[in-house]
């Protein structure tokens, strides 16, 4: 019997312990420090101050409660502000413009078909469900579909999933590499609407005191944001493992937290739009090694 247990135990999947030295975050290729790459204009979700140059917002909680599952303290979790069209490749910029790989991109990424058929990117599990919306500034008329914004100037990120939908309603699209951009010529009329992810844009309506207003385009497709390990495939595995720890463990609230401090709040001032879905999405449980004796979360919930 021992001997049978132990060949089972060999050749089965690995071990959580297996899988954090096949990623580089334990042995002989250790690292004491995570590089994550997160947007830094994102207010709800991903921001930088400018004065003390520290990061807060939803996808950063998302990204502290991995890092901690990945064996991390805050202090050894460094983030740098990655772009739009930088996410698939994992090149983040440090305070002076250069670029340097990240670990992880937990940064508003849209999992898509065509972005699971690129070598470069591995993407997690969904850690959030939001959908495309639209804002204008109060004295535009409701908006209800895309195609009443044909003719008029629409400002979205560029490489964004929000593209197509607006090139196929015919809207005038100008595509920018940063949302606080689009809002910015926005206030100033340089543009009639932005349109992108619901909970990417709802901290700006909530800022603006009412000069911005967000509308439902009852768009039936669903924006699912995912964390881009790259080709670490291990690495992407003890993601999964965080992210259903906290979906299945009723003691683990990081993720129910995190929507509560910054999503949350934001709702008031976005009537009649679903921001985000408020529930974390269904994680099933990862192909990982157990001892018999090792706790295990029992319901896959799915």
């Amino acid at each position: 019997m021992l001997v049978g247990g132990w060949i089972v135990f060999e050749t089965g999947p690995p071990t959580e312990a297996q899988l954090r030295e096949q990623a580089r975050l334990t042995g002989e290729h250790a690292r004491d420090k995570l590089y994550i790459g997160v947007k830094n204009d994102t207010p709800g979700i991903a921001e930088k101050d400018p004065v003390t140059g520290t990061f807060s917002g939803f996808d950063i909680d998302i990204a502290y409660m991995i890092a901690a599952d990945l064996g991390f303290r805050r202090d050894q979790v460094v983030f740098l502000s990655i772009k739009t069209e930088d996410r698939a490749r994992r090149q983040a910029t440090d305070d002076r413009g250069n670029y340097v790989a990240v670990d992880l991109v937990v940064a508003t990424f849209s999992i898509t078909r065509d972005r699971v058929r690129d070598a470069s990117v591995g993407f997690s599990t969904p850690y959030l469900y939001t959908e495309q919306s639209v804002v204008t500034r109060n004295d535009h008329p409701a908006v209800s579909s895309l195609s009443q914004l044909a003719g008029e100037k629409v400002c979205t990120l560029g490489a964004s999933t929000s593209e197509s939908p607006l090139g196929k309603a015919g809207v005038e699209t100008i595509p920018e590499k940063q949302i606080s951009e689009c809002f910015k010529g926005l206030a100033n009329k340089q543009y009639d609407a932005v349109s992108t992810d619901a909970a990417i844009m709802a901290g700006f309506v909530a800022r603006s005191k009412g000069a911005f207003v967000h509308h439902d385009i009852a768009l039936e497709k669903t924006e699912m944001w995912g964390v881009n390990t790259g080709t670490n495939t291990p690495l992407r595995t003890l993601v999964e493992l965080a992210l259903y720890r906290s979906y299945a463990d009723p003691q683990n609230t990081a993720w129910e937290d995190a929507y509560d401090r910054h999503i949350r709040p934001l709702l008031a001032a976005n009537p009649g739009v679903n921001v985000a879905q408020s529930l974390q999405p269904c994680v099933k449980p990862p192909r990982i090694r157990r001892w018999p004796w090792e706790r295990a979360l029992s319901s896959d919930g799915c």
